[in-house]
């Protein structure tokens, strides 16, 4: 299996990496990627990658820290270049659930980062809430630039998943799929095709069923692929092959 979005430098595991690691290996997780978020964890996220072959990372800024993270093209361009183990952009996107970046300044970033993305030719993590139009209308200033797109922590709507797929998007199911009342999501990734799935903790956030409420930690994503499975009507093992495949498909092809 693969967690396709952690964040290791967060607490409690980024004091426990050791631990975390270990667990993660036992239950055959044979990558994490841990997410940046602001230019500061970025910082952490370099020290992280270089503790486990199994540990890669991303170079981005989420759009609640617009408004006090700045990023250029040249710097994304810079730490990507300089650096194996950062193999995607972002996390970037629009939430305006929570307003705390500023919806011009979130919109610029997106257009930053995607802009970097198709340079570099490297897959964008995208955090989309509350903005399914506005995501779209982003991503449709970008027609034809062949960008890859990887839609983390889905909850969209099937229509905002059909659009996306359009334009070749992958989507990554977090432990929210596990919830008792996330059946209309449940059927949004029963529609969705395997070969555009991908599973991840977004620890330490968001513990699947059976651990909803804990601390949440990479190991802990074999119960969302169990629930994955369930959904697909497949087995445990077909899942894990067929979402590590995809993550592989996506960041190293």
């Amino acid at each position: 299996m693969i967690d396709s979005h952690c964040h290791l430098d967060h607490e409690p595991l980024l004091s426990n990496l050791d631990d975390i690691i270990k667990r993660s290996k036992e239950v055959g997780i044979s990558k994490i990627l841990t997410i940046c978020t602001t230019l500061k964890s970025f910082e952490k996220i370099k020290k992280i990658v270089q503790r486990d072959d199994i540990i890669f990372g991303t170079y981005g800024i989420h759009p609640h820290e617009v408004n006090d993270n700045k990023i250029s093209f040249n710097l994304i361009k810079n730490e990507i270049n300089n650096n194996e183990k950062i193999i995607g952009i972002g996390e970037t996107g629009l939430d305006f659930y929570y307003n705390h970046g500023d919806k011009t300044n979130q919109i610029k970033s997106l257009e930053e980062h995607i802009n970097a993305a198709i340079e570099l030719k490297i897959p964008l993590v995208i955090h989309s809430r509350n903005a399914e139009l506005e995501t779209l209308e982003v991503f449709n200033n970008f027609k034809n630039k062949n960008f890859k797109i990887l839609m983390h922590c889905f909850t969209g709507s099937k229509k905002f998943a059909e659009k996306l797929l359009d334009i070749n998007a992958y989507f990554s199911a977090s432990g929210i799929i596990t919830f008792k009342n996330s059946l209309d999501l449940q059927e949004t990734f029963k529609f969705i095709p395997l070969n555009k799935i991908l599973i991840e903790t977004d620890s330490p956030f968001l513990a699947p069923v059976p651990n909803r409420g804990k601390k949440n930690e990479p190991s802990f994503i074999k119960y969302t692929a169990q629930k994955m499975a369930e959904i697909k009507n497949n087995s445990l093992s077909e899942i894990s092959k067929i979402t590590s495949n995809n993550f592989n498909d996506l960041f190293f092809k």
